[in-house]
Protein backbone atom coordinates (compact mmCIF):
# COMPACT_ATOMS: atom_id res chain seq x y z
CA UNK A 1 0.00 0.00 0.00
CA UNK A 2 0.98 3.29 -0.73
CA UNK A 3 1.20 5.68 2.02
CA UNK A 4 1.32 9.14 1.34
CA UNK A 5 1.57 11.05 4.21
CA UNK A 6 2.48 11.32 7.71
CA UNK A 7 -0.72 10.70 9.16
CA UNK A 8 -1.19 7.50 7.59
CA UNK A 9 2.04 6.07 8.21
CA UNK A 10 1.61 6.85 11.73
CA UNK A 11 -1.99 4.80 11.23
CA UNK A 12 -0.21 1.43 9.48
CA UNK A 13 2.80 1.84 11.80
CA UNK A 14 0.15 1.65 14.71
CA UNK A 15 -1.76 -1.60 13.16
CA UNK A 16 1.30 -3.31 13.37
CA UNK A 17 0.83 -3.07 17.34
CA UNK A 18 -1.85 -5.61 16.74
CA UNK A 19 -0.96 -9.25 17.47
CA UNK A 20 -3.15 -12.25 15.88
CA UNK A 21 -6.02 -13.30 18.36
CA UNK A 22 -6.27 -9.96 20.08
CA UNK A 23 -9.33 -8.07 21.00
CA UNK A 24 -9.01 -4.70 20.34
CA UNK A 25 -11.15 -1.54 20.40
CA UNK A 26 -10.38 1.06 18.09
CA UNK A 27 -11.40 4.88 19.80
CA UNK A 28 -13.15 7.78 17.85
CA UNK A 29 -10.83 9.26 15.26
CA UNK A 30 -7.46 8.49 14.25
CA UNK A 31 -7.69 5.14 15.55
CA UNK A 32 -10.48 3.57 13.64
CA UNK A 33 -8.47 3.93 10.59
CA UNK A 34 -6.00 1.21 11.28
CA UNK A 35 -9.20 -1.17 9.99
CA UNK A 36 -8.17 -0.32 6.91
CA UNK A 37 -4.23 -1.42 7.37
CA UNK A 38 -5.38 -5.04 8.73
CA UNK A 39 -5.72 -7.43 6.03
CA UNK A 40 -9.14 -9.33 5.59
CA UNK A 41 -8.18 -12.30 6.50
CA UNK A 42 -6.18 -11.22 9.73
CA UNK A 43 -7.14 -13.06 12.81
CA UNK A 44 -8.27 -10.28 15.63
CA UNK A 45 -11.70 -9.56 17.09
CA UNK A 46 -12.22 -5.57 16.47
CA UNK A 47 -14.42 -4.09 19.41
CA UNK A 48 -16.80 -0.69 19.60
CA UNK A 49 -18.75 0.20 22.97
CA UNK A 50 -21.86 0.94 20.91
CA UNK A 51 -22.47 -3.21 20.98
CA UNK A 52 -20.10 -4.79 18.27
CA UNK A 53 -17.57 -7.58 17.98
CA UNK A 54 -16.07 -8.75 14.73
CA UNK A 55 -16.00 -5.56 12.64
CA UNK A 56 -14.87 -5.45 9.02
CA UNK A 57 -13.96 -2.97 6.35
CA UNK A 58 -15.54 0.76 6.49
CA UNK A 59 -18.07 0.98 3.88
CA UNK A 60 -18.73 3.93 2.06
CA UNK A 61 -22.62 5.33 2.54
CA UNK A 62 -23.56 3.41 -1.06
CA UNK A 63 -22.54 0.26 0.30
CA UNK A 64 -23.44 0.03 3.74
CA UNK A 65 -26.23 -1.08 6.18
CA UNK A 66 -26.81 1.74 7.65
CA UNK A 67 -27.80 0.27 10.76
CA UNK A 68 -23.96 -0.73 11.21
CA UNK A 69 -21.74 1.98 12.68
CA UNK A 70 -18.83 2.23 15.31
CA UNK A 71 -18.69 4.43 18.32
CA UNK A 72 -17.57 7.20 15.59
CA UNK A 73 -20.27 6.87 13.52
CA UNK A 74 -18.67 5.38 10.64
CA UNK A 75 -20.27 2.84 8.69
CA UNK A 76 -18.56 -0.84 9.08
CA UNK A 77 -18.77 -4.06 7.90
CA UNK A 78 -19.56 -7.73 9.74
CA UNK A 79 -17.41 -10.84 9.70
CA UNK A 80 -17.97 -14.32 10.06
CA UNK A 81 -18.48 -14.95 13.88
CA UNK A 82 -19.38 -10.94 14.47
CA UNK A 83 -21.87 -10.66 17.50
CA UNK A 84 -24.06 -7.52 18.42
CA UNK A 85 -25.19 -6.90 22.28
CA UNK A 86 -26.03 -3.77 24.24
CA UNK A 87 -24.23 -1.36 25.71
CA UNK A 88 -24.50 -3.28 29.50
CA UNK A 89 -22.84 -6.30 28.16
CA UNK A 90 -20.38 -3.80 25.57
CA UNK A 91 -19.23 -2.48 28.94
CA UNK A 92 -19.19 -5.58 30.83
CA UNK A 93 -16.55 -6.71 28.13
CA UNK A 94 -14.67 -3.39 29.12
CA UNK A 95 -14.80 -3.25 32.71
CA UNK A 96 -13.74 -7.03 33.14
CA UNK A 97 -10.87 -6.71 31.50
CA UNK A 98 -11.27 -8.63 28.61
CA UNK A 99 -9.63 -6.15 25.48
CA UNK A 100 -6.16 -6.63 25.13
CA UNK A 101 -5.84 -3.66 23.60
CA UNK A 102 -7.25 -0.30 22.58
CA UNK A 103 -6.39 2.39 20.70
CA UNK A 104 -7.50 6.16 21.63
CA UNK A 105 -6.81 9.27 20.78
CA UNK A 106 -5.77 12.11 22.65
CA UNK A 107 -5.54 16.43 23.19
CA UNK A 108 -2.55 15.51 26.04
CA UNK A 109 -0.44 12.64 27.18
CA UNK A 110 1.62 13.26 30.30
CA UNK A 111 5.68 11.66 30.51
CA UNK A 112 4.07 9.45 33.79
CA UNK A 113 1.30 8.04 31.25
CA UNK A 114 -1.39 10.36 32.27
CA UNK A 115 -4.03 10.75 28.83
CA UNK A 116 -6.42 14.00 28.15
CA UNK A 117 -8.86 13.40 25.72
CA UNK A 118 -12.19 14.37 26.61
CA UNK A 119 -12.13 17.93 26.55
CA UNK A 120 -11.14 21.57 26.25
CA UNK A 121 -12.11 24.23 28.54
CA UNK A 122 -14.53 26.70 26.33
CA UNK A 123 -15.03 24.39 23.70
CA UNK A 124 -18.48 22.10 23.88
CA UNK A 125 -18.22 18.62 24.71
CA UNK A 126 -20.74 15.73 24.87
CA UNK A 127 -18.69 13.76 28.02
CA UNK A 128 -16.22 12.22 28.72
CA UNK A 129 -18.28 8.93 27.62
CA UNK A 130 -16.33 4.94 27.01
CA UNK A 131 -13.02 6.81 26.96
CA UNK A 132 -12.53 6.47 30.70
CA UNK A 133 -13.80 2.74 30.78
CA UNK A 134 -11.09 1.76 27.53
CA UNK A 135 -8.22 3.80 29.29
CA UNK A 136 -8.77 2.30 32.70
CA UNK A 137 -9.38 -0.79 31.79
CA UNK A 138 -7.86 -2.27 28.68
CA UNK A 139 -4.72 -4.63 28.99
CA UNK A 140 -2.85 -2.11 27.12
CA UNK A 141 -3.60 1.47 26.01
CA UNK A 142 -2.10 3.17 22.74
CA UNK A 143 -2.53 6.55 21.75
CA UNK A 144 -2.23 8.03 17.90
CA UNK A 145 -2.07 12.05 18.07
CA UNK A 146 -0.45 14.44 16.33
CA UNK A 147 2.77 15.35 17.81
CA UNK A 148 1.57 18.73 18.34
CA UNK A 149 -1.51 20.55 17.80
CA UNK A 150 -2.70 23.08 15.50
CA UNK A 151 -0.89 25.88 17.24
CA UNK A 152 2.15 23.80 16.91
CA UNK A 153 2.07 23.46 21.00
CA UNK A 154 2.99 20.13 22.37
CA UNK A 155 0.64 17.64 23.30
CA UNK A 156 3.17 14.88 24.82
CA UNK A 157 3.92 17.44 28.09
CA UNK A 158 5.52 16.62 31.23
CA UNK A 159 2.09 17.25 32.90
CA UNK A 160 -1.27 17.84 31.44
CA UNK A 161 -2.75 20.90 31.99
CA UNK A 162 -6.47 19.77 30.49
CA UNK A 163 -9.19 17.48 32.78
CA UNK A 164 -7.79 13.88 32.65
CA UNK A 165 -9.25 11.16 31.24
CA UNK A 166 -7.43 8.27 33.17
CA UNK A 167 -3.71 8.10 35.11
CA UNK A 168 -0.75 6.14 34.50
CA UNK A 169 -2.75 4.53 31.24
CA UNK A 170 -0.60 4.82 28.57
CA UNK A 171 2.00 2.58 27.81
CA UNK A 172 2.88 3.87 23.83
CA UNK A 173 2.36 7.03 21.61
CA UNK A 174 2.18 7.06 18.08
CA UNK A 175 2.29 10.26 16.17
CA UNK A 176 3.25 11.68 13.28
CA UNK A 177 6.88 12.21 13.83
CA UNK A 178 8.07 9.28 16.08
CA UNK A 179 7.13 6.21 18.13
CA UNK A 180 7.36 6.88 22.11
CA UNK A 181 6.77 4.70 24.87
CA UNK A 182 6.23 5.60 28.63
CA UNK A 183 8.96 4.17 30.70
CA UNK A 184 9.13 4.54 34.49
CA UNK A 185 11.97 7.91 33.25
CA UNK A 186 9.01 9.23 31.12
CA UNK A 187 9.11 9.44 26.95
CA UNK A 188 10.87 6.51 25.56
CA UNK A 189 11.78 7.64 21.59
CA UNK A 190 11.58 4.47 20.02
CA UNK A 191 11.56 5.13 16.27
CA UNK A 192 11.05 8.26 14.02
CA UNK A 193 9.03 8.89 11.32
CA UNK A 194 10.38 8.98 7.61
CA UNK A 195 11.91 12.20 6.89
CA UNK A 196 11.71 13.79 10.94
CA UNK A 197 15.50 14.03 12.21
CA UNK A 198 15.72 13.82 15.99
CA UNK A 199 16.34 17.49 16.96
CA UNK A 200 12.57 17.90 15.43
CA UNK A 201 11.19 15.49 17.46
CA UNK A 202 12.64 16.99 20.75
CA UNK A 203 11.93 20.00 20.05
CA UNK A 204 8.47 19.02 19.23
CA UNK A 205 8.41 17.26 22.60
CA UNK A 206 7.38 19.02 26.07
CA UNK A 207 9.32 17.25 28.04
CA UNK A 208 12.61 15.22 27.92
CA UNK A 209 12.84 12.83 26.09
CA UNK A 210 14.95 9.52 26.50
CA UNK A 211 17.27 9.01 22.92
CA UNK A 212 18.28 5.06 22.93
CA UNK A 213 22.18 4.45 22.35
CA UNK A 214 21.40 2.52 19.20
CA UNK A 215 19.95 4.83 16.62
CA UNK A 216 16.13 4.35 16.54
CA UNK A 217 14.48 2.70 13.45
CA UNK A 218 12.49 4.33 11.16
CA UNK A 219 9.10 4.09 10.11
Amino acid sequence: MLLSNARERMVARAAREIAPGMVVNLGIGLPTKVINHLSADFPVCLHTENGLAGIGPTLPPEMADRNLIDAGGAYVSTVPGSAFFDSATSFAMVRSGRLDLTMLGAFEVGANGDLANWKIPGKFSPGVGGGIELAQKARRVVVLTTHTDRAGNPKLKAACSLPLTAHRCVARIFTDMAVIDVGPQGFVLVELAQGVSLPEVIEATGAPLVIPQTPPATF
